[in-house]
């Protein structure tokens, strides 16, 4: 029997850690591999939240998808409805739309394709080779948001 709980793989130690050293870099400048710091204003406190984040274009629109599942970002970001993206003193504002599962099957394979060597991890097996069948079951865990960048 499915679990009625969302699919959300939390950071251990050593990747918080990781998470907290991409994210400072993309701040000062540094992106690793395309990497971006999003900050998305909390759904509770109301506060900024920060967190690293590799976002994708795909046919000239620009996604975000959350490899970990229904992080506490992408809760953020349904709330929020959009964020900032910064590589050192570039900061995009952008709005958000979250995609339905039945969208993200091209979205999926080609971030895999693009970021599976850090993230395959997160998707349970499925990668940017699997079939289409696998990769429209893993849809569900990994929400995914079009952003449009304001200006």
């Amino acid at each position: 029997m499915p679990s009625s709980t969302p699919y959300y793989l939390t950071a251990g130690p050593v990747a918080a850690r990781f998470n907290r050293i991409v994210g400072r870099l993309a701040r000062y400048g540094v992106s690793v591999a395309g990497t971006a710091e999003l900050s998305v204003r909390g759904r509770k406190s109301g506060q900024m939240q920060r967190i690293p984040v590799n976002p994708h274009t795909y046919e000239g629109e620009r996604y975000l998808v959350s490899a970990r599942g229904h992080s506490q970002w992408v809760r953020n970001m349904r709330a929020a409805g959009g964020g900032e993206l910064r590589v050192g003193r570039k900061v995009r504002t952008f709005t958000a739309v979250e995609i339905p599962d039945e969208e993200k099957l091209t979205v999926l394979r080609t971030y895999l394709e693009k970021w599976g060597w850090e993230v395959n991890q997160y998707f349970k097996g499925v990668t940017a080779k699997s079939s289409d069948e696998e990769n429209l079951a893993a849809a569900p865990d990994h929400p995914v948001f079009r952003i449009t960048v304001r200006g």
